[in-house]
């Protein structure tokens, strides 16, 4: 069965009839649990009033929970979907028994639906960030809606203003007429540790205020198609209905925006995902000052590093972001980055793996100046980089599906003029079978191979040479389709 990210959206096709199945609840209270010192002997009442007794509390959820939980809210949403033309049977609720029932079934006319529009109804959560109305929940809680109404736990209900909506981190500010509401205090994701005790607030299926808890399982995950947000892992119980709720520390403090599971059966598993607090007050300063969005580009598609590529860069440890393509005239190509190179830090702060760069360079205004740390031909090197405005995003990732007759194991054919125009390359040599180190390692035909250990390649001899002059390991850039990616090679 295959897993799943799922954005948990309530919303769903309004249907004409709405049935209800049985639910069973069971209550757990938390409270404080005392362990005593076992003792192999008897000791003297005295004895035993002196020795130091042991208490393990508990997280106070109920505190956290009674204080902020009237600063989240229950959002539900009303749209609308075009529905087509279809035809429909005259039966309508007939009898099947009914003797005419054969008949009409088989005979009878269709009656043409003409095209329409249907309403559509959802749910989800949020919570209130500044007293004078000013909510935060998930973007596809409230995209396409053509009517947003905030429930409090008052059981006041406000008609909200959608703000401003940024769909690449799925986060939605909205406002309400109100004053002098309570508000949830925002904290730092980057102080949370793993383990940490963490709970949920929100309204799955539509059961307004629940808690869950749980421990932060991991931090900064890339999820697919998810390129702008570190997410938050936890195993905090998260449902339909759930999206957009605060998850908070035991300060009481926001650190994210519960947004996704993992999940096989479409319902929790154990794997959920959280928007970090800060990535979401950065979109909200931005939506409610400038109506959307801006992010920092560097122009460049970089691929994660593994032992092996990282070898064959001469690099100890598999760490930073390999840049597997630059875009012409972007600002990396205008600051003197090449494909090849191994991004390992940005202004001072480490790039751990190729899923950081992206979150961390979009946080940074366009027009503004950056160092980053490169990684180039053996040695560590600083250049300075202008970041401009991303308007569209190019993530290189390594699939690995996939006759120099020597160390490599291919036969390849230099391109024709045209192939070279329909790849943007005036090198490269077109692979038409692979053999050997290149198909162990992934090398297909119809892959083109650019460059080895950063080195362009533009004739069968040129990589011959190439190859004899490397150790064990390469590094062999290849274009695949519209990617481009570098595959270790492990030439013996």
């Amino acid at each position: 069965m295959k897993t799943k990210v799922i954005k948990l959206s309530g919303i769903a096709l309004a249907v004409a009839a709405l049935s209800l199945g049985g639910y069973n609840f069971a209550n757990h209270s938390i409270g404080t649990a005392h362990a005593s010192p076992a003792s192999a002997t008897m000791t003297s009442p005295a004895a035993a009033s002196a020795a130091p007794s042991a208490a393990l509390t508990l997280p106070d959820f109920q505190s956290i929970a009674e204080r902020y939980g009237p600063a989240v809210v229950n959002i539900s949403v009303e749209g609308t979907v075009k529905t087509s033309a279809r035809g429909q049977s005259p039966l309508g609720g007939m009898n099947p028994n009914d003797p005419f029932y054969d008949f009409f079934r088989r005979f009878g006319p269709q009656i043409q639906v003409p095209e329409g529009e249907q309403i559509t109804h959802g749910m989800g959560s949020g919570f209130i960030v500044s007293s004078d109305g000013v909510i935060l929940t998930n973007a596809h809680v409230v995209a396409d809606a053509t009517q947003v109404t905030v429930k409090l736990t008052d059981k006041r209900e406000f008609t909200a203003k959608v703000i401003g909506i940024d769909k690449p981190t799925d986060i939605a500010v909205l406002r309400i007429d109100a004053k002098d509401l309570p508000t949830v205090p925002l904290g730092d994701p980057s102080q949370t540790r793993v383990g940490e005790w963490v709970l949920a607030i929100g309204a799955p299926f539509g059961f307004e205020n629940s808690v869950t808890a749980g421990i932060v399982s991991a931090k900064s995950r890339s999820l697919p198609d998810e390129g702008y947000v570190p997410f938050i892992q936890t195993d905090v119980a998260i449902n339909p209905g759930n999206s957009g709720g605060p998850l908070l520390n035991l300060k009481g403090e926001v650190i994210g925006i519960n947004s996704q599971i993992y999940s096989r059966s479409g319902g929790y598993q154990g794997l959920s995902f959280a928007i970090p607090i800060n990535v979401a007050a950065q979109v909200r300063d931005q939506l409610m000052t400038h109506g959307k969005v801006t992010r920092g580009r560097l122009g460049v598609a970089v691929q994660d590093l593994n032992q092996a590529l990282a070898n064959s860069f001469g690099l100890k440890a598999a760490h930073g972001a390999l840049v597997s393509r630059v875009d012409t005239d972007g600002p990396a190509a205008k600051a003197g980055i090449e494909a090849g190179d191994i991004i390992l830090g940005i202004n001072d702060e480490r790039v751990g793996s190729s899923a950081e760069l992206p979150p961390k360079v979009a946080a940074i205004p366009p027009g503004e100046t950056v160092k980053l740390e490169i990684w180039r031909q053996g040695k560590s090197r600083d250049l300075t980089v202008t970041v401009g405005e991303l308007k569209s995003a190019q993530v290189a990732a390594n699939d690995s599906q996939d006759m120099d007759q020597g160390r490599l194991g291919v036969a390849v054919r230099p391109l024709s003029p045209e192939e070279q125009q329909q790849i943007e390359s005036t090198a490269g040599l077109l692979v038409l079978d692979s053999t050997g180190p290149a198909a162990h390692a992934g090398i297909q035909r119809g892959d083109v191979i650019l460059a080895v250990n950063g080195k362009a390649v533009s004739s069968i001899e040129g990589l011959r040479k190439d190859l004899a002059a490397v150790g064990k390991h390469a590094a062999i850039l290849i274009q695949r389709e519209d990617a481009r990616i570098f595959i270790p090679i492990e030439l013996g």
